[in-house]
């Protein structure tokens, strides 16, 4: 009989300020900690419940707990695959695992996975707003190398998007409307995008219209992050996509987002990392991820007013890896 406990308990990370996205406006992060231990070595993981894929807190932290009552459930990290769904709930239990093995071990996480950890820099998301707004938060943040910019507020982008590159001339630019365009105006918007030399286009349309992408051609590359949870996706993402969005919390964990990523190099996709508004103790897994990203997006402890303690160190938008 394994003789490893598992218990999980939520946390809230006020935000420093109001962050909106087309889907409604956040001023906290909700998120689920869990903590594996044998009694002397303890690893945790945390994960963000998302609504927009049915989850709540309260919803994950059900899961976790009946899940926990076998503790053969996850005695190993096969087992944790095979008996969890990808989700929220098994991204904080792979990672708690793996930390685990990590500290019982004493090999890092990243000697596990065979990566060489180096700093990157992140992208810095900015929240929907008025174009007014936006061109401020632009502007403030325009020593940035990469800015995210959150759009699918209907009427308003491309003056949005044209507010922000006038307050920030020299950073790259995503743009995630965040399933937020329809197929009708998707023109207009290539062509805002084009003009403001965006460099990539994170889900435009909703997931359940992604075949109005098949055969689109697109000088920017259009990403898919909503559409895009496990490998089993991959094949349906590969004729309307040039790249994906890895989160921990769509592919249930490090382990699962391994395998995607390596499938998808296969398939020719472009590959960026990214992540729910969490603490540094869940973009502590994604940076073994981010080595392998052309794009990375791991902003989340920035938005926040308090952060985990020991949290990742940030040199403006440059992370360090996890010591």
């Amino acid at each position: 009989m394994s003789s490893l406990t598992l218990k999980a308990y939520a946390q809230s990370w006020p935000l420093a300020n109001p962050f909106r996205i087309s889907r409604g406006v956040k001023t906290s992060a909700e998120t689920v900690i869990v903590e594996i231990s044998d009694g002397t070595h303890r690893g945790r993981g945390e994960c963000t419940p998302y609504p927009r894929y049915g989850e709540s807190v309260e919803s994950v932290l059900n899961i976790i707990n009946d899940f926990a009552k076998d503790a053969s459930n996850y005695e190993n990290i096969n087992a944790i695959q095979k008996n969890m769904a990808a989700g929220a709930a098994r991204n904080a239990i792979d990672c708690a695992f793996i930390d685990y093995q990590a500290k019982k071990s004493g090999l890092s996480a990243a000697k596990q996975f065979k990566i060489d950890l180096n700093p990157c820099n992140t992208a810095y998301s900015l929240s929907l707003d008025t174009p007014e707004k936006m061109y401020e938060t632009a502007k403030a943040a325009a020593s940035r190398p990469i800015l995210k910019i959150k759009l699918g507020g209907g009427d308003g982008d491309d003056e949005r998007l044209s507010a922000v590159r006038k307050g920030a001339p020299s950073p790259k630019l995503i743009v995630d409307a965040n399933e937020g365009w329809r197929f009708d105006n998707w023109d207009n918007h290539l062509k805002s995008c084009i003009n403001n030399n965006v460099g990539l286009i994170e889900q435009p349309l909703p997931a359940q219209d992604d075949d109005g992408l098949k055969g689109v051609s697109s000088p920017i590359p259009i990403c898919a992050d909503e559409s895009l949870h496990t490998r089993k996706e991959l094949g349906h993402i590969a004729e309307r996509y040039d790249a994906i969005n890895i989160k921990l919390d769509k592919t249930g964990g490090l382990t699962e987002a391994f395998a995607v990523l390596e499938e998808a190099e296969k398939r020719g996709l472009i590959i960026m990392v990214g992540c729910m508004v969490a603490s540094s103790l869940a973009m502590a897994p994604a940076m073994l991820l981010a080595q392998k990203a052309s794009w990375v997006d791991l902003d989340g402890p920035l938005l926040l007013a308090k952060d985990f303690a020991p949290p990742l160190h940030f040199e403006e938008s440059l992370i360090h890896p996890p010591l």
